[in-house]
């Protein structure tokens, strides 16, 4: 009985099912007016405390932890020096800490503040199947981006692998399609950290606004990169989902005699009730999940969400950072962790907003412009909870903004290394072809046009020369002018070290750049929830030309360059032909291309005709004749490592394991190796989209409108189930991380003693000699 008691939706359907909704004694239903005050929300915060807590609190403590992963990289790991470290994170991130990274850079500020505006608009299905169809969009990310761990696992940009298959042309349409998505990621979390500053604080303006948020972006990644993102994604995390359980516990648990007035379920239900909900759905009420607009933008976020996850690099760092097996489940376990912060924030917030509207003369507490701009949690959050309900709003919306605009500036950093600088700006040598090796210029690639040499060039882990340079390195002189002894690796390291400071500097900029980026993005006067949908659908047809060069040997450059271009003109065409035809037309642009139909109209237009054109010009432009042509397609991918930093080094273990020659590794290895991770990939993906798309929407759309204890017992699920996470959240990644750590000190002091003998065995025997 007890699983009825907390799972009464799951476990005694039946029973809820026959519940009757309340009378509401021919009262209602009513239409809220509309608001006669253009700004109700009064600041609390003022701009000082706001400076202190962001720059000091979360700036210093971020700075702090920065130094502590560095040291952990030095003194442990020893691999601080590396570039691809600084992108990488070292490529063995743990299960749990890729969990609540992904999770973090999965949590949007719009999540707190568009999920509320969702449900005032579609009801409680606007805020369900947005989230639902997020995590579907996810889902199948990592089962997709499996491809790239075993046909390109020294790949630290998904750019780099059009480059080694399909040349220059192609490669740089892919690096502008990545950082164009950068781009706008960075503009939407920019408006949202706005909003939510904006109206927390008082006094405030928009040059101080970037000011804080480039700080707060540049606070960490400058200092340890992608690793540091790691570690202080936790950390936000962390106290995004403590903060969360706090607002959930505060007013649905140990409200006050006068906050019980809005927040008990009884008086949110009441007023949900009450209030006449948008046409389309059910009864036109809000207390359902049978919401057409509802249903329809979430068919649009799902599609927007899944190209936006391929488009964007930060989403392909993390997949890198970690092994595939840690990397997939880390992934799903993510999206686990994500849903229960929007549903449960959303469902609380916006019931609490109608009860609170409802109980001001039936009259809208927000004007149509403030709820549109997210304004619907803040304002619920600082009525119920005063200053204390702008504080945890304020440290939700930093978390999120910290750790998705760091991985963010970290993405364009990766770019512009590896695939601006080093390639066009200053090679370090200049090759006949993607595939040719660095250090010697030969080939790596056989190919039966190639009748010279075949790089044969030894990577730095057993180059005894490489480990006293690293020795040298490891004492505190200064990379850039110590002379390197290694013949074959010290020009390159040379070169690495240059990176390195030209990493720096690029980061430096892209963070000032930052500043007069957002005031531009501001005097637009683009609204957050345009920026949020429409915006997004731009990048929608390079998911086809970008899934294909990773999982399709016939893949050529004509097909993908075409495919994209003509499916970018499609999605246009298609969206503005639809917007026309609703009332006031183009002239009323921001209304109506942002409406469903026009999006939708538009994505399918854009996806299917650039999934078609990228095929159908493959098919007739590829030089694949048989099975040997398309294994050598997949060496190129293959060819793509760091000789100071080899992928083999990262993975010895597991090929040592089943058996496999550790000089040559083809895409056949790598599958060998990772079967089973393969195997999980699907198994949970597959599950996990069970749950999410074969049970939850049935069960949702059998219920027309809720009852009183049918609406208590979705918010109780989705408030369990955040509670839940926030345990988990919170436990799981020290746990793991400590684990880790410790073996690697063990594993580093075995290796010490091991060099120890060998030195000693080769003193002796050069005295014999």
């Amino acid at each position: 009985m007890w699983l009825c008691r907390v799972f009464p939706l799951l476990f005694c359907l039946p029973r809820v099912l026959a519940l009757q909704t309340m009378d509401d004694n021919g009262v209602c239903p009513i239409e809220l007016k509309p608001s006669d005050v253009e700004q109700r929300i009064r600041p609390l915060i003022s701009k000082h405390d706001t400076a202190l807590l962001l720059l000091l609190g979360f700036g210093g403590f971020s700075i702090l932890l920065a130094f502590g992963y560095n040291l952990i990289r030095k003194h442990v790991y020893r691999d601080s020096h590396n570039l691809d470290t600084v992108f990488d994170a070292g490529g063995r991130v743990t299960l749990s800490l890729t969990a609540v990274t992904v999770t973090s850079q999965m949590l949007w500020p719009a999540d707190f503040l568009q999920s509320s505006t969702m449900i005032s608009k579609s009801g409680l299905g606007g805020s369900f199947w947005y989230s639902i169809s997020a995590v579907i969009g996810i889902l199948l990310f990592p089962v997709m981006s499996f491809h790239l761990k075993i046909r390109a696992p020294g790949a630290k940009t998904f750019p780099q692998i059009a480059y080694a298959r399909f040349g220059k042309v192609a490669h740089m349409v892919f690096c502008v399609v990545a950082l164009v998505t950068n781009l706008f990621v960075i503009a939407n979390l920019l408006l949202a950290g706005k909003t939510a500053i904006e109206v927390l604080t008082k006094d405030i303006n928009n040059e101080f606004i970037m000011l804080i948020i480039a700080v707060l972006f540049g606070s960490y990644c400058l200092i340890g990169g992608l690793g540091t993102t790691f570690y202080i994604s936790y950390f936000n995390t962390a106290l995004t989902f403590i903060s969360v359980t706090v607002f959930i516990l505060k007013t649905s648990y140990s409200s006050t005699p006068t906050e019980d007035k809005f927040v008990t379920t009884e008086t949110m239900y009441k007023a949900a009730r009450c209030v006449r909900g948008p046409d389309g759905n059910y009864d036109n009420s809000y207390l359902t999940f049978r919401s057409e607009s509802g249903i329809i933008y979430g068919v649009v976020l799902f599609v927007e969400v899944t190209c936006l996850c391929f488009c964007d690099q930060a989403n392909w760092q993390s997949r890198i950072a970690a092994k595939p097996t840690q990397g997939v489940l880390g992934f799903i376990l993510a999206v686990f962790f994500w849903f229960s912060l929007p549903t449960s924030i959303s469902f609380t917030a916006a019931m609490a907003y109608f009860s609170l509207s409802f109980d001001n003369n039936q009259t809208h507490l927000l004007s149509t412009v403030d709820i549109d701009s997210g304004y619907i949690t803040p304002y619920v959050m600082e009525s119920l909870l005063g200053t204390t309900g702008g504080y945890l709003l304020m440290t939700m919306i930093m978390m999120a903004l910290m750790s998705t605009g760091s991985g963010e500036i970290m993405s364009v950093s990766s770019i512009i290394i590896y695939d601006f600088y080093k390639i066009y700006i200053n090679p370090f040598r200049k090759t006949k072809s993607p595939t040719c090796c660095l250090l010697c210029g030969e080939e790596k690639v056989s190919d039966e046009s190639h009748d010279g040499p075949i790089c044969r060039c030894p990577t730095s882990e057993n180059c005894m020369s490489c480990i006293e340079d690293l020795e040298l390195l490891d004492r505190g002189k200064a990379a850039l002018t110590l002379k390197y002894s290694c013949q074959v690796h010290g020009e390159y390291r040379h070169y690495e070290d240059l990176l390195m400071q030209q990493k720096a500097w690029c980061m430096i900029w892209l963070l000032i750049l930052i500043v007069p980026y957002g005031l531009l993005i501001s005097e637009t006067g683009v609204n957050l929830n345009w920026g949020l949908y429409v915006g997004s659908t731009m990048f929608s047809p390079f998911l086809p030309p970008i899934f294909l060069t990773m999982a399709w040997a016939r893949a050529t450059s004509a097909g993908v360059i075409s495919g994209g271009v003509i499916g970018l003109v499609c999605i246009i065409i298609g969206n503005l032909a639809t917007a026309s035809t609703y009332e006031g037309g183009l002239g009323d642009f921001f209304t109506n291309t942002a409406r469903e139909y026009s999006l939708l109209v538009g994505l399918c237009a854009g996806i299917i005709v650039s999934g078609v054109v990228c095929w159908i010009v493959s098919l007739c432009t590829h030089n694949i004749k048989c099975k040997k042509d398309a294994d050598r397609e997949w060496e190129k991918t293959m060819s793509i490592d760091n000789s100071l930093n080899p992928y083999i080094a990262l993975y010895r273990q597991e090929i040592e394991e089943i058996g496999e020659d550790t000089v040559h590794i083809t895409t056949k290895t790598m599958t060998r190796i990772f079967r089973r991770a393969k195997m999980y990939a699907i198994v949970a993906s597959v599950l996990s989209i069970i749950i999410f798309l074969v049970i939850f929407p049935p069960v949702a759309l059998s219920f027309e409108v809720l009852s009183y204890e049918q609406f208590k017992a979705w918010l109780s699920v989705f408030q369990i189930w955040n509670m839940a996470a926030t345990v988990l959240v919170v436990v799981l990644p020290p746990i793991e991380e400590g684990i880790q750590i410790v073996r690697q000190v063990k594993q580093k002091r075995r290796r010490g003693k091991m060099s120890k003998r060998m030195a000693s065995g080769r003193s002796e025997l050069n005295s014999i000699l």
